[in-house]
């Protein structure tokens, strides 16, 4: 489908939305506050109070109750809102990801045995599953480990489970698992680069129609996802091979599959990172570039690269700026063709969690109005439409229509995003704090 004509880059929206009015703030180059108070009218205690709550009292009561596997360990995420399960498979993806939360949430915000403990037996029940040798791990499993159908199709499962096993290292001091992560990033960039059959899962409407990607594509996804991972585990430990793989990956996610013509980045290139000619590849946007510019952010603020961070700051503007919805309000998630300004009418709500930890990085580091603005605009946007207690239910929708209609039999609850933007959030919103409300001054 078609939505409205691009803005220049340099542009806001000019239009209302989710309650919130347009800032003309966006339209001037911002400049760094001395002190930092508020966002957008919101007390930084009172943002702090907000997201703590959402964290502890929704997110954590509702995966105790209907999503963490007591007996068997891991968690059974295909559940409805009102706690009924369609079924108590347990994906792969859900294991890497629920065992990072845990380790996350007990290695910096809180020290729960009972968090630990959670992450354990998810560790224990994803290793019983260890693929043989240079194969990748099996997509889904029954809720005592059973193998259902053949190993993934692509290298997503076994990033998750070498993320959250390297998360677990620390908080378990097990830090053979972060061994065990070192070797899944091997493996899976050896059948990234040297498999040439190699595919990736296609989604919404062009899986639909049948498309399938040149073989051997390159996918931002998974250069986005495989930083992360090492850059994380690079804290723990240095590691000059992994240093070599992590660069690699920064330079594809902000080179080879950025496009300077129209300023966004390009999901699909063929092996060799040239532009996919079939059309429907081309010039597909996904809002993974509104994610990995965080996470290539979070490397600049490292290494005190205020060029890098810069650039990140202001390709992530664009990004929001562009995907915004002026009808509805929200965040498309998928651009599927830029010249002819089609779009997946979708939302989601993990693209917008991605859009607050970039945001909320951009207020830390430079205090800048524009991110204050658009933090605040997706704040209000999920937890006017996204948040499920707004139809007597916990939880957030996961995947909704345009227009964010609520859907009783959606069968799916998060156990990742939204706990990871509550957990980065609190964690920055404390160190502005700690700060007297000054910007953290790391580039001078």
């Amino acid at each position: 489908m078609k939505r409205r004509t691009f803005f220049p880059a340099a542009a806001g929206t000019g239009v209302l939305a989710a309650g919130i009015p347009f800032s003309c703030k966006l339209a001037a180059k911002s400049t760094s506050p001395v002190r930092i108070t508020d966002i957008e009218g919101m007390s930084l205690d009172a943002l702090h109070k907000e997201l703590h709550s959402e964290l502890f009292d929704i997110f954590l009561p509702l995966m105790d109750r209907w999503v963490i596997d007591r007996e068997y360990g891991g968690f059974m995420c295909n559940a409805r809102c009102d706690g009924v399960h369609t079924n108590m498979n347990k994906r792969t993806w859900y294991e890497g990801r629920g065992i990072w939360v845990y380790s996350f949430l007990y290695n910096t915000i809180d020290r729960n045995p009972k968090h630990l403990e959670v992450a354990r037996k998810s560790v224990e029940f994803i290793l019983k599953t260890t693929p043989p040798k240079n194969t990748l791990w099996g997509a889904w499993f029954t809720r005592e480990g059973k193998q259902i159908g053949g190993p993934d199709t692509d290298i997503y499962s076994d990033i998750f489970v070498a993320e959250g096993l390297q998360e677990f290292a620390v908080a378990a001091n097990q830090m053979w698992c972060l061994d065990a992560a070192k070797t899944i990033v091997l493996k899976i960039m050896d059948i990234y680069d040297n498999s040439p059959d190699y595919q990736t899962v296609i989604s919404g409407t062009m899986a639909a129609g049948g498309a399938k990607l040149p073989q051997g594509a390159r996918i931002l996804g998974h250069w986005m996802l495989t930083f992360r991972l090492i850059f994380q585990m690079l804290q723990k430990r240095l590691d000059p091979q992994l240093e070599e793989i992590a660069a690699r990956c920064q330079d594809a996610f902000m080179n080879k599959h950025y496009n300077p013509e129209y300023g966004l980045f390009n999901e699909y290139r063929n092996h060799d990172f040239s532009p996919i000619q079939d059309e429907r590849f081309r010039d597909y946007c996904v809002g993974h570039g509104h994610e990995g510019l965080w996470m290539v952010m979070e490397k600049a603020v490292q290494d005190k690269d205020k060029k890098l961070f810069d650039t990140c700051a202001e390709r992530l503007k664009r990004m929001i700026e562009v995907f915004w919805d002026d009808v509805y309000g929200g965040e498309f998630q998928i651009l599927t063709n830029v010249d002819k300004n089609q779009w997946e009418m979708s939302k989601t709500l993990w693209l917008h969690t991605e859009i607050l930890i970039g945001t909320m990085m951009v207020i830390e580091h430079t205090g800048a109005d524009w991110a204050k603005f658009w933090f605040a605009r997706n704040q209000r946007y999920i937890r006017d439409k996204l948040d499920l207690r707004n139809y007597g239910y916990q939880g957030w929708m996961l995947f909704p229509d345009r227009k964010a209609t609520f859907d009783p039999n959606y069968d799916r609850i998060c156990n990742f995003h939204k706990p990871r933007q509550l957990m980065l959030n609190l964690l920055a919103i404390e160190r502005i704090q700690k700060q007297g409300g000054k910007i953290s001054g790391i580039f001078g």
